[in-house]
């Protein structure tokens, strides 16, 4: 398989959601979807990356032991170029274990973006600064006394669809899509060949031809 860098550089180019969903369906794959309810904070942003998972757990108190912060920074930190932070909070919303502070470092490092089904804060500094975040809601209340990040690396749950790290996700305003890593070129050859295909067929549909004409010879709709 080509190296990541050329990977992602084609999929941005020439891939969406939609197609990948599609293609996925086709090889069985049937709940890599996350269910509607992460938005992006910007809907011209996409991500195009891969999955680094880090799973949190709520929590309730804060001292000295708990050291709240320490497996999110490491995590952060640990970031290569075309990483997604993929952070499962179990649909908490009470909490956003993402802000401004750690877009800047991700975006350092050359992290494409984050997705979380918590909520995040910053918004206005995150936009701004360009950075694609897509996220379960907007709370100003910090993970501290709330919630913490107890795993990294670890299979997890995101919006129905398991989540493990180095899986490729695509990410745009009709939805996050998740490809398992085992299945990644099977996947990527399929759907760009899919999408070439749409390509044809729209350029049919524009000349005049009908959609029965068009979904009869390609079996594309």
């Amino acid at each position: 398989m080509t190296d990541r860098k050329t990977l992602l550089e084609t999929c941005e180019a020439e891939l969406y959601a939609a197609v990948v969903a599609d293609t996925l369906d086709a090889l069985g794959l049937r709940n890599q979807v996350v269910h509607p309810g992460l938005a992006p904070l910007d809907e011209t942003r996409r991500i195009f990356g891969f999955a680094r998972t880090g799973l949190y757990m709520p929590i309730y108190h804060d001292d000295e032991t708990v050291n709240v912060y320490e497996h999110e920074i490491r995590l952060v930190d640990d970031l290569a170029e075309g990483e997604v932070p993929v952070i499962s909070c179990g649909g908490n919303t009470a909490i956003a274990p993402w802000g401004e502070l750690l877009s800047t470092r991700a975006q350092v490092l050359g992290s494409p973006g984050c997705i979380t089904d918590g909520s995040v804060r910053d918004v206005a500094m995150i936009r701004e600064m360009g950075y694609p975040v897509f996220c379960g809601g907007r709370n100003p209340s910090d993970t501290k006394y709330r919630g913490k990040m107890m795993w990294i690396d670890v299979p997890c749950r995101l919006g129905g669809v398991e989540v493990n790290s180095g899986d490729l996700v695509i990410a745009d305003m009709d939805g996050i899509v998740f490809v398992p890593a085992d299945r990644l070129e099977t996947a990527l050859e399929g759907a760009l060949a899919k999408v070439r295909s749409e390509n044809t067929v729209r350029e049919e549909l524009r000349s005049g031809v009908t959609l029965a004409e068009t979904f009869a010879r390609h079996g594309i709709l």
